[in-house]
This record gives structure tokens, C-alpha cells and sequence, in this order.
């Protein structure tokens, strides 16, 4: 018999899903008869997997050894590099500015390098972060940016900031404006497109079209040219709806790729202008609650942006910043 007892972090969660983070090698059918059968009891009770656990609470756990596993002395994390451009930190959440060629999470080329085990290093070194004191918890990002894509990304200390932030997200309570270079001059300077797209996974790669599809979703990308150089526009884009490639599968559509896009641009002028990455950036973030913001409640009203954006230089400063 072991005892966990809950913590700030664990608390808010059902209990099977603190069960399924903390007990990862536990098929969930055992769970499920371990809760059925009393093996595992809250505060001495009978619970159920919908129980919500509160700061405090008591697990007592009859279950194999096994499942409790050790944790290790050496984390993949620590691998990584505590490389970080900080744009805003405090005690609860920081917003990073990711370069263009950082992957925000593992994937399958995964080097033991991405922004969130840099993220998870740097709060390892200030002690703000120790697995062996979580039970279920580790910081963890709040939203994502393509590998070639730069931009803000929000990352989340702890459990009650993650909550909050993921449903604000959820409420689109925080808006993401973008800065781009697109090809062309546009005809029209400011406009609300809505279109639909569809996702193609084998290709990963999207396509728009004017009329929906069984398979479509209603994109709507608002944008604003704010200057104008030889055949490029800086455009400033307003994501009403976050679906993937939208803004640079949307301007393609209306013949305004962006300009180093391999994948929906045009390569002989991506290679005529050397650039290695396409031209878009999550540069500002406003954060404008509607509902209550709790412990984040400081942060309403405010906007962050992120200081030289690498392509902006092309354009004269004074051309876009009025």
C-alpha cells in the first residue's frame, strides 16, 4: 500500500486522468478495476474516475510496485539548451520568442531539442521546475508555431495557469496577429477572406476552396498591408480561426504567397531573394478576457510583442510603423 497525496498541481483533474499521467505503463482497463474494486480510494473512500481531486487529498493505491516507477536521476530535457529569447516572464507563465527551425515539441526527428525541453532546462536550473516533486505536472505550452515559423509561444509554470490559458485559448480570448511577406501587390488593401479547407495528411498539406466539402472547415483570415516594396507586401494578418497552413495555404489562394514558402509559394522567387525560411511571424499577442481570468487576472488588457521580426527589414520602418 502507497499513499500519494495530492498537490496545487495535481489538483482540478479527474481522477483518471491524474491516473493515466502518473502511472503511465498502467493499461487503462487495470485502472478501471482498481477504481471498481476499491484498490485505489480517495481519502479512504470509494471513488469513481470522474472523482475531481482537490490540494490536499489523500490517494491510497493497493496496486503492484511495479507502477511506481522511479524517476530518473537524468532527464531528457537536460539535453536540450537553455537558449531562450524571453519576451515577458512572472511567476506563473513566459512568453518566448521561437526562432524560425525550432520544433515547439518532439517529433519524430527528435534530437532531445525543442522549445519546450528548453523551456523545461531553464526552469530545472532556477528550481522552479523538479519532476521528483510533481506528481502529474510538467510546464508545458500553450500554443504552437510551425518548425519554420517564428513567433510567440505562451508557456504555462503551472497546472492552474495551463488550465486558464487552454480555455482563454479555447474562448479566443487571446488574439495572434502575424506579419508576413507576401508576393504581389494586392488589389485590395485590407479584406476578411472566408473560405474552406482541407486538410490532406498523407501530404501535410491543406487545400482552400470556395464551397465547403464533407471533409472542410470554415477558415477566415483577415488581413492589412501596411507597406509596399518592388512586387512584395508586408501584410499584417488577424487569425479568426487557427487551422493549419491557413495563412500561408489562404494568401496562396488568392494568388499572395508568402515569400520563402517551399510548400504553397513559389521556389524560383524564393531562391532569386535567398530566403530559407517562408516570411511569417506571431509577433503580437493581446490578451483581452471577457470571463474571469483568476490567478492570470493581472494580465487582462495587455499586449506583447516580439522586437525584430527578421524579415521586416526589407521594408522602410517608417513605411509600417505609423
Amino acid at each position: 500500500m502507497r499513499q500519494i497525496e495530492i498537490t496545487k498541481n495535481d489538483s482540478g483533474q479527474r481522477l483518471d486522468k491524474f491516473l493515466t499521467k502518473r502511472f503511465r505503463n498502467m493499461p487503462q482497463s487495470l485502472m478501471y478495476k482498481y477504481i471498481r474494486t476499491k484498490y485505489i480510494k480517495l481519502n479512504g473512500k470509494k471513488c469513481d474516475i470522474s472523482s475531481r481531486l482537490n490540494e490536499g487529498d489523500i490517494l491510497t493505491l493497493y496496486i503492484k510496485d511495479e507502477f511506481f516507477e522511479e524517476q530518473p536521476d537524468e532527464y531528457d530535457f537536460l539535453k536540450a539548451p537553455v537558449k531562450l529569447d524571453i519576451i515577458y516572464e512572472d511567476e506563473n507563465i513566459i512568453l518566448l520568442n521561437k526562432k524560425p527551425g525550432l520544433i515547439v515539441h518532439p517529433d519524430e526527428n527528435y534530437h532531445f531539442d525543442s522549445l519546450i525541453a528548453r523551456v523545461q532546462h531553464y526552469l530545472y536550473d532556477k528550481k522552479e521546475y523538479d519532476p521528483k516533486n510533481e506528481n502529474s505536472f510538467a510546464p508545458a505550452l500553450i500554443n504552437r508555431i510551425d518548425r519554420n515559423t517564428g513567433g510567440i509561444v505562451i508557456a504555462a509554470k503551472n497546472a492552474e495557469t495551463l488550465r486558464i490559458m487552454n480555455q482563454k485559448l479555447k474562448d479566443r480570448e487571446l488574439q495572434k496577429f502575424y506579419l508576413c511577406i507576401a508576393v504581389g501587390i494586392f488589389k485590395q488593401k485590407s479584406a476578411l477572406l472566408t473560405d474552406y479547407l482541407e486538410k490532406n495528411e498523407k501530404q501535410n498539406r491543406v487545400y482552400i476552396s470556395k464551397k465547403p466539402t464533407p471533409d472542410s472547415k470554415t477558415i477566415k483570415t483577415k488581413y492589412k498591408v501596411l507597406a509596399e516594396k518592388n512586387n512584395f507586401s508586408l501584410v499584417e494578418v488577424d487569425l479568426l480561426t487557427g487551422r493549419t497552413h491557413q495563412i500561408r495555404a489562404h494568401l496562396a489562394y488568392i494568388g499572395h504567397p508568402l515569400l520563402g514558402d517551399g510548400k504553397y509559394g513559389k521556389n524560383e522567387i524564393n531562391r532569386k531573394m535567398g530566403y530559407k525560411w517562408q516570411a511569417l511571424y506571431s509577433y503580437k499577442l493581446s490578451l483581452n478576457f471577457t470571463t474571469d481570468g483568476g490567478i492570470l487576472e493581472y494580465l487582462n488588457g495587455k499586449t506583447f510583442t516580439a522586437p525584430n521580426v527578421w524579415f521586416t527589414d526589407y521594408f522602410e520602418k517608417s513605411d509600417y510603423l505609423k
